[in-house]
This record gives C-alpha cells, structure tokens and sequence, in this order.
C-alpha cells in the first residue's frame, strides 16, 4: 500500500504541543512562565485547515495561557490542556463533533501520546520521537517537533483531497 493513502478520508487533525508543536525546550522565565518556540510554517498550516473545514484540536498534559492564545488566534478552539487521560479526552472530542478515530490523525512524540494515538486512523510522529511512539506510527514525519513536522502531515492531508491553495491572502500568525 502507498504511504499516502492512508492520509484519505482524514477530516481531523490532534496534536500534542511539547515536542510537536515545539521543539520540546521550555525556557524558565522569573515568574515560572516557561516560553515555547513555535514554528510559523506549522501556524499557516493549522490555519489553513481550519478554514477548509477540518476539525482541529490539541491534547496536551501541560498548561500554557500563551500556547491557548495563539492556537485560538490560528482559529483552534478546542484545546485541551493539563489533560492526564489523553485517550479519554480524545474520545470525548470526537464524539462531541461527530467524527470517528477512523477518520482522525493524531501525532504526539512521547508516551502520554501513545494510548490516544493508537486508537486514530493515523498515528504520526514527528522524526526525533520517542521510540515507542515511532514504533507505533504509520508515518513518521522526516521533520523534527517544532520544525514543520504539523505543517508536513496538513499539507499531505489537503493536497491529497485538493484543499492545499497557492494563494497569497491567507494570513500566517
């Protein structure tokens, strides 16, 4: 079977945040705020898919105001932060919209991504996983967390159900 195929028939997209979003760094500042670096190729992407219609969310174990504010400024409102149960919330998220895990990818990069992940169409990881994560997914993003791994699998998703636009007035954040 060709690797892409199984990126058809996808209609939601799940991310993880430290690691896959991000490079998995935090920067402590005074205060406790830890800081994150986020990729601006993943935002065009995550941006993209939300106005074509695709469900998009993040499960995510740690809390971070700042992280919740530029996904919703991307147009994401469902984020789901200091979740301890992934699969659960996971769950809980598609039936809330209507979708099914046959029609959903997931990509995390450690172990309290792997029980959620396994239950999704599409299991992906980002290229620096942990090995049990990569074990376990269909398609392994050659990209690093942080680098453009969500931007690689959105993009796969869209161009195959032509949804993936050359235009210039789509605004990255």
């Amino acid at each position: 079977m060709n690797v892409l195929e199984i990126f058809k028939g996808i209609n939601t997209f799940v991310f993880d945040v430290d690691g896959v979003m991000t490079d998995g760094s935090l920067l402590v500042m005074p205060g406790g705020v830890m800081v994150r670096r986020m990729n601006i190729k993943d935002g065009y992407a995550l941006q993209l898919a939300v106005k074509k219609g695709y469900n998009v969310a993040v499960i995510s174990g740690a809390f971070s105001q700042e992280v919740k504010e530029r996904l919703n400024k991307l147009g994401i409102t469902n984020v789901f932060m200091r979740v301890e149960d992934k699969a659960a919330c996971l769950l809980d998220y598609l039936k809330s919209i209507g979708s099914t895990t046959a029609e959903t990818l997931f990509m995390g990069d450690d172990i309290p991504d792997h029980e959620a992940m396994r239950l999704c169409k599409l299991p992906c990881s980002p290229t620096d996983a942990a090995i049990e994560i990569k074990d376990i997914s269909l398609y392994i993003s050659p990209l690093t967390g942080g680098a453009g791994c969500v931007r690689d699998v959105i993009e796969k998703v869209l161009k195959l159900n032509g949804g993936w636009e050359l235009k210039t007035h789509i605004k990255a954040q």
